[in-house]
């Protein structure tokens, strides 16, 4: 069955926040790609369990977000599909890396901004030609309120996602003459896989405390958030929403 509703492109999909990105959207009736690094195995057998459950195709490519010439085979192949190229992309590829500037090495630094900033540019830099074509899309990239703010011990992590933000600022001002809209999500802490496994219970519950809404954001809230944006008014473009429980 093909949807109507259009395909939808998800990076880093494999888990937290990509995974209720990619069940909200397969559940609102989209098709997807869905792509990851390294756990593909398993993204194959959730992109299976969607196309099953909610009627869509669900494609899955292992794909390196942070190397140009992986993406742009990405792109080829889905541009053989009979779904065609993505007509919204959710740029939520991401990792983060905890501890002083001065431990930080030149790899890890460039890993950190390959894989949350430069994926943002390769993946809008391949999908961005289908849409003008095609004459609609929509771009939403996953952020952080780091990338308003600042972390200590983030310096690179929160580098990047200002990156982002300023990214999506920019692109919003070239796209809206044609009609496509570029805007970010900036989560605050999300109870994910990757910040549990940098942070103990004991931080998660001190970070809690202090949130005015005294919880932790569920994936499946940014998932709600995306969809929105998915359908929202056109003439929103280059907004950074935040989604923080009232923290920042």
């Amino acid at each position: 069955m093909h949807s109507n509703k259009g395909t939808v492109l998800i990076t880093g999909a494999s888990r937290g926040i990509g995974k209720a990105i990619a069940e909200a959207f397969a559940k609102e009736g989209y098709n997807l790609f869905l792509c990851c690094k390294n756990n593909i195995d398993s993204l194959t057998a959730f992109a299976e369990s969607l196309a099953s459950t909610c009627g869509i195709i669900a494609e899955t490519f292992r794909c390196d977000v942070s190397d140009e010439k992986s993406v742009s085979l990405m792109f080829e192949k889905m541009n053989t599909m009979k779904t065609g190229s993505p007509q919204i992309v959710v740029n939520n590829a991401g990792i983060a890396w905890y501890g002083l500037l001065t431990d930080m090495t030149s790899d890890e630094w460039h890993d950190i901004i390959g894989t949350n900033l430069d994926s943002v540019f390769y993946i809008c830099k391949n999908a961005v030609p289908h849409m003008l074509q095609s004459g609609e899309g929509r771009i939403i990239n996953i952020s952080s309120v780091w990338g308003n703010v600042g972390a200590s011990c983030e310096v690179a992590y929160s580098a990047s996602k200002g990156g982002v933000n300023s990214f999506t600022k920019a692109l919003a001002k070239e796209l809206a003459p044609s009609n496509i809209p570029v805007n970010a999500i900036s989560c605050g802490v999300i109870d994910t896989e990757m910040n549990s496994s940098h942070l103990s219970e004991e931080e998660l519950m001190d970070l809690a405390s202090e949130i005015p809404a005294d919880r932790l954001g569920k994936p499946e809230e940014v998932a709600e958030l995306a969809v929105n944006l998915a359908t929202a008014p056109k003439y929103m473009t280059g907004q950074v929403i935040t989604i923080d429980g009232g923290w920042i």
